[in-house]
């Protein structure tokens, strides 16, 4: 196995593994918790969200630390640590359409579009960690980098519905109106930056070879 390879006693890998598995593991438990919270509109759970971004920048520091303290050959340290900074990048987006969500009342006519998205970025997240662990197992990760592309296209086929809709939606005032429009950009989003993080394991796996 590709892991055994990589690691030996003594060494910081396998705390990098380790920490990466929990950084994704908690970017999908952020997932499920929005998916859960914008689907039922318990704002107490989306809150919740906030604390787990917290809780990832602790994650994402013990890793660089690791990795710049010697963990893994150098030629592989930059692309661990952009792979778990692009997982912090998902979990920025994650955090903002939260705080997003909290100050906005969301139109039914387009809540249904939202919580398609929110559904898929949680599928796209759960195949990344799939990825993941294959990869530390030397498995191949082509079937899984296609799964994750063919989410990141759905998500981009209900984000035209979404946007097309969202021109007839009444808004109060400008600010409500870009409110929505943040909101809606960093849920979008997520799949983009989740399908870059699945690059950089396709990436890493080369590295590996």
């Amino acid at each position: 196995m590709l892991l055994k390879k990589l690691l030996a006693p003594g060494k910081k890998e396998k705390a990098v593994i380790e920490d990466l598995t929990r950084h994704i593991k908690l970017l999908y438990s952020g997932l499920d918790a929005f998916e859960r919270a914008f689907r039922d509109k318990d704002r107490d759970l989306m809150a919740s969200i906030i604390d787990l971004e917290r809780e990832a920048d602790v994650i994402r520091r013990d890793v660089i630390s690791n990795i710049y303290e010697g963990a893994f050959l150098p030629y592989l340290r930059p692309r661990l640590c952009r792979f778990a900074e692009v997982i912090d990048c998902v979990f920025d987006l994650l955090e903002d359409a939260a705080y997003q969500y909290l100050d906005l009342v969301i139109d039914a006519s387009i809540q249904n579009y939202c919580t398609q998205i929110a559904a898929l970025n949680e599928r796209m997240c759960e195949m990344l960690l799939l990825s993941f662990e294959t990869l530390m197992g030397g498995g191949d990760l082509r079937d899984k980098a296609l799964a994750i592309r063919v989410y990141e296209k759905k998500v981009d086929d209900i984000k035209l519905d979404l946007v097309r809709d969202l021109r007839n939606v009444e808004v109060k005032t400008f600010w409500d109106g870009k409110a929505l429009s943040d909101f809606v950009s960093s849920l979008t989003s997520v799949s983009d930056i989740i399908e870059d993080a699945s690059d950089y394991l396709q990436v890493i796996n080369v590295s590996m070879r």
